[in-house]
């Protein structure tokens, strides 16, 4: 990403966990989550480069400018995913919460980006 004052290349590996890490993802529930993480990075102006999950949790490599923070990002994607999965009537681990409130998130990039997509593909996904 060129900007004004240099060039930057800001990726992470994001992973989410279910709240009490219980099972609740089908490959239609991975699907709506995929879907709804893309519709915030395109209104928010970042890009999921990768995603998969399983049946308690999913990753994203995410590429973001500096404009951004972390924190940010996720909020935006958790709330905005666990609103949308619970409208769609998918079944929540807790009666209003998709997701456990921590996340893991590692800066990523070069080289080591194409190995952690491989890795995120190579997930168990239902699909």
């Amino acid at each position: 990403m060129i900007i004004s004052s240099g060039v930057l290349d800001l990726k992470v590996h994001l992973v989410s966990v279910t709240k009490y890490r219980k099972s609740v993802f089908t490959a239609e529930g991975l699907k709506l989550i995929k879907d709804s993480f893309e519709t915030v990075a395109k209104k928010m102006n970042f890009k999921i480069l990768e995603f998969n999950g399983e049946a308690n949790h999913v990753h994203a490599a995410i590429e973001y400018p500096p404009k951004l923070s972390i924190s940010q990002i996720v909020n935006h994607l958790k709330s905005v995913s666990s609103r949308l999965y619970g409208a769609a009537g998918y079944q929540k681990p807790h009666k209003t919460a998709l997701w456990s409130p921590s996340y893991f998130v590692a800066s990523v990039g070069g080289a080591a980006l194409e190995t952690l997509k491989k890795f995120i593909q190579g997930g168990k996904s239902p699909f």
